[in-house]
């Protein structure tokens, strides 16, 4: 069975946001993330190591693992062969667009504003990552955003926080939030799933 980037969205409250340089710490860390309640992983393609890191972090009983920063075609076909098992892109193009959607993988668009979400939903898209969360006007701008846009839902990411993430989940539309604070620089194991931990009860 096919899973939607809906039910990716509703598994954990937080996906964690990774930048991998290293892949030799990617499956310990997407162990820890996973013992932490945290099953849904986004590697970024910001790194030479991020395909390495995807099937590192495959090999995790219960993981969820998905490409992110995700800009053009290329990337799509070589994130797939590595086993992403969801899309995750800073923005949205027709042309990026089309083939993930034809692929039939789950896929999470970045968008700004009213025109963006407007090409999503001529592709047929409902569910967004609004990008960059705070840099783009934070809870207030994205609540303007979506009553117009009802059938929407999203997953705010870019500047949000352990103190923060709270209030955006709060908020109905928002089904999960995307962070870097999970695995701060220079964490042990055992302090990456504490904090995995923590940010999964953040869902009321």
């Amino acid at each position: 069975m096919t899973v939607t980037i809906a039910e990716i969205m509703q598994t954990s409250a937080v996906i964690p946001v990774l930048v991998i340089d290293d892949a030799a710490t990617a499956r310990p860390l997407a162990e820890a993330l996973v013992a932490g309640g945290l099953r849904v992983l986004e590697v970024t393609m910001r790194t030479p190591a991020a395909l390495d890191a995807i099937r590192e972090m495959k090999q995790v009983p219960g993981a969820i693992v998905g490409a992110g920063t995700v800009v053009n075609t290329d990337q799509f076909r070589q994130v797939m062969d590595a086993g992403a098992e969801f899309i995750v892109s800073p923005g949205l193009t027709e042309r990026l667009a089309r083939p993930i959607i034809d692929s039939g993988v789950p896929f999470l668009p970045g968008i700004a504003n009213a025109a963006d979400i407007m090409t999503g939903l001529d592709l047929g898209l409902t569910h967004f990552k609004f990008f960059p969360a705070e840099a783009n006007g934070g809870l207030k701008a994205l609540k303007a955003l979506a009553a117009p846009f009802y059938q929407c839902s999203f997953c705010p990411t870019g500047g949000i926080t352990e103190a923060s993430a709270g209030e955006w989940l709060a908020f109905k539309p928002v089904l999960c939030v995307g962070g870097s604070w999970v695995t701060p620089k220079g964490a042990s194991m055992a302090e990456v799933e504490t904090i995995a931990r923590a940010a999964n009860s953040l869902r009321a």
